[in-house]
């Protein structure tokens, strides 16, 4: 069972109002009933997902890979603990939203570079497949170090036959792309 949520308030919603839906981001206000997910990573206290109806909720299911899920229904506080809390937009505000402002810090990793996509380090092989086929043919095992190796070799290749293909003025990466740049390695 998950614990139920304090009575905070989104920073974002608008005034008067409790939360904003994780999905649609439409207010959910005071005494309403809205819509948790069941699995516990969605309900963290940091960054609680509540969902104002149940299409909401079910939008973000595929999203979230979730294989056992279920909407739990609750109702949002009757009304804040201290009314000077109440939410107010970005940028109007209180003392207490400047000193919040003041607080935040963005922490960004010295290895990622600001113009790189998200998925610049993610790995391109398919391991449990790469690790059977050299198990296949060679009898051995395959380290895991190998995998960041062989999609880092992967993203250039694509970037390069990316490049080949805009140069032939097309907008679609094809296999003779890949097949010039093998040759332009050899």
């Amino acid at each position: 069972m998950t614990a139920e949520p304090r009575d905070q308030r989104d920073p974002l919603a608008s005034p008067g109002t409790w939360r904003r839906c994780s999905s649609c981001k439409g207010d959910i206000g005071f005494g309403e009933t809205y819509y948790v997910c069941s699995v516990s990573t969605c309900n963290t206290a940091r960054a609680p997902l509540t969902f104002c109806s149940l299409e909401c909720w079910q939008s973000h299911v595929p999203a979230m890979r979730h294989r056992d899920a279920w909407a739990e229904e609750r109702r949002s506080p009757s009304a804040p603990a201290d009314p000077s809390t109440l939410s107010t937009p970005r940028g109007e505000g209180t003392a207490s939203a400047a000193s919040d402002e003041t607080r935040r810090r963005r922490v960004v990793s010295s290895a990622a570079e600001p113009d790189e996509p998200d998925s610049a380090h993610e790995v391109l092989i398919v391991a449990s497949k790469l690790k059977a086929y050299v198990r296949e043919v060679a009898e051995m095992n395959t380290s895991d170090r190998v995998f960041t190796i062989l999609s880092d070799h992967l993203r250039e290749l694509a970037r390069r036959a990316a490049r080949h293909a805009r140069d032939d003025g097309r907008k679609t990466v094809l296999d003779r792309d890949f097949y010039a740049v093998l040759k332009e390695l050899k």
